[in-house]
């Protein structure tokens, strides 16, 4: 009869699994903490092996967890390090992006998500009696960056997503900012993508649908600061659904593909 069991090369490799996860929590916990704030380059591999006690493959097997999580990213060559991120929504995104990817989910079912939920972040948002110093502002000037922008389809719809993006983070619910936040993030590197491809085919919404989306901004924008919450609410609901009727007109069968905080970056220059 065959005994099952592990050999001593499978064993060591688990061992170093186990350092190397021991090693990713201690570090994980430092970033989280603030005890290593974004952008912040972490000493030298040679130095880190030393102060945890183990080994180089441990410690890059753990510097590999981090990076697939966000936290950190491992430049190569002489000039090398790891360098901290502070969590953010586009890693979240990415992940949410990943599990909807592996079930085939429609683009058009993470609209359905957002039709619901963004308008309840702009209610929460009216509701805020600090709107006037910490929200309007923003808002109002990104409504400015967008009538400059008008002209430029790729760009008007960039810098409109910010505007979405400040009306969650304005709503002052931690966790609806983290997961309303993470779904916008995911939408909007879809958004910007259709923009582009659009524009360049000369194909992006034409000038008085812009001018019309701008008015709805600024109608929000008003509405959110005199704090008629239920105004703000319809105004939110109707205009994201404006809006996702004209980026799934051209392929109302698209997918879920899931971005990862990379490429939204590239994607952005």
């Amino acid at each position: 009869m065959t005994t099952l069991g592990i050999g001593p090369e499978a064993r060591r490799r688990l061992g170093a699994r186990r350092t190397a996860e021991i090693v990713a929590d201690e570090l994980r916990r430092q970033i989280i903490d603030g005890e290593l704030s974004d952008g912040d380059l972490l000493p030298r591999q040679e130095i880190l092996v030393e102060q945890f006690n183990v080994s180089l493959v441990s410690l890059r097997e753990a510097l590999r967890i981090l990076e697939t999580e966000g936290l950190v990213s491992v430049r190569r060559g002489n000039r090398g390090g790891a360098v901290v991120h502070a969590p953010a929504k586009a890693s979240a995104a990415y992940m949410i992006g990943l599990l909807l990817q592996s079930d085939t989910v429609p683009l058009a079912d993470l609209g359905a998500a957002l039709q619901e939920l963004e308008p309840m972040c702009a209610v929460l948002a009216a509701r805020r009696p600090d709107r006037g110093q910490t929200l309007i502002p923003k808002l109002k000037e990104i409504n400015d960056a967008m009538a400059e922008h008008i002209e430029d389809g790729a760009k008007f719809t960039e810098i409109g997503g910010q505007f979405h993006d400040e009306i969650v983070r304005g709503c002052g619910n931690h966790t609806m900012i983290a997961v309303v936040g993470s779904l916008e993030t995911l939408w909007t590197g879809h958004l910007n993508m259709w923009a582009r491809e659009t524009a360049a085919r000369g194909e992006y919404p034409s000038m008085s649908k812009r001018r019309i989306a701008l008015t709805v901004h600024t109608k929000l924008t008003d509405a959110i600061d005199a704090g008629d919450a239920d105004r703000a609410r319809k105004l939110a609901a109707r205009h994201i659904a404006d809006t996702q009727t004209y980026f799934s007109a051209g392929d109302p069968e698209q997918r879920i593909v899931a971005l990862s905080p990379q490429a939204l970056a590239r994607r952005h220059r």
